[in-house]
């Protein structure tokens, strides 16, 4: 069942066929590109990696729909793509830990930058994958020289753990205390949510 969740300053929605083309035009910027550490695709290919996410367990992508630019009542069958601003993902791919997760999160849009949105993004991602999967420590790997992300995760309290030299990345983890837990808890039970 597909889940959307609206907070204050925005609603998250599961990534649907109708938001790759937006997604792709994005994906065109090189700039994104590489703050993101990724490849451009064609947009046939961007369908197929849209595929691919939908049908992996160990995958969860939402995009960011800003509420400042949703007009009327949210409805789930309308994704919105004129409000769509990033996405936020989080990957449970590390087979010594599956209670471990990465985070990702992208703004992609310069008119919603600087409004709260990625530090909202992350946090209801990172409480949703607590309640529903366990999710005990959360790590993410940002590029050197993207001073924004290294500074939002770590005023959300991530740590430095590695510097690799090779990628130019920097790992950051957060640990799941259990006052960080009940937090994350507190988030989410008070998001509204939409199915």
């Amino acid at each position: 069942m597909a889940v959307s969740l609206e907070g204050e300053k925005l609603i998250l929605v599961p990534y649907m066929k109708e938001h790759v083309p937006k997604y792709h035009q994005w994906m065109q910027d090189p700039l994104l590109l590489q703050a993101t550490a990724s490849e451009p695709l064609t947009l046939d290919q961007e369908y197929e990696m849209h595929l691919s996410w939908c049908q992996d367990p160990l995958k969860q992508t939402f995009i960011v729909l800003d509420k400042a630019f949703v007009e009327g009542k949210f409805v789930h069958r309308d994704p919105h793509v004129e409000a769509m601003v990033g996405d936020v993902n989080i990957y449970m791919n590390d087979l010594d830990n599956p209670q471990l997760a990465e985070v990702e999160i992208m703004i992609a849009e310069p008119k919603s930058r600087g409004k709260g949105l990625a530090k909202e993004s992350v946090l209801m991602m990172m409480a949703y994958a607590v309640e529903n999967f366990g999710i005990q420590v959360f790590r993410a790997k940002i590029g050197e020289s993207n001073g924004a992300s290294l500074s939002l995760f770590r005023k959300l309290g991530f740590e430095d753990v590695s510097h690799s030299e090779i990628f130019k990345e920097v790992t950051l983890e957060l640990p799941v205390t259990k006052p960080k837990r009940e937090e994350l808890l507190y988030l989410i039970r008070n998001a509204v949510r939409h199915t």
